[in-house]
């Protein structure tokens, strides 16, 4: 997996950008949370999907970055929680148990 650190602000300005090219994945994850770990842990055992730049937020550090997640893209916060950014907007949006590498690669390939 190669997970891109979402660490500032201003990269949602460079994914929603990039979304216009190629989907872009946000996973915020809970480093306090068994479940979160448990979600990342299956994401990482699948196979990214070839076009899709995957973005890791630890929301417990990176707080405010998670909240302006939800507000630019008009997402209820959960976590764990992805957000698959196409054309500038969330498309996709999935958390806990329903975090699947399957589905996002079935919503990657829609393009």
């Amino acid at each position: 997996m190669n997970w891109i650190a979402l660490t500032d602000e201003e990269q949602l300005d460079t994914i929603r950008e990039k979304s216009k090219q190629t989907p872009q994945l946000i996973f915020k994850h809970s480093t306090r949370c068994s479940i979160s770990s448990v979600a990342k842990n299956r994401l990482e055992k699948g196979l990214q999907p070839e076009g899709v730049d995957f973005y890791y937020l630890d929301l417990i550090r990176y707080r405010g970055i998670s909240n302006k997640i939800s507000s630019d893209f008009d997402v209820f916060h959960q976590s764990p929680q992805v957000l698959m950014i196409r054309n500038g907007e969330c498309v996709y949006d999935e958390s806990h148990s329903g975090i699947s590498m399957n589905d996002i690669e079935e919503e990657a390939a829609k393009q």
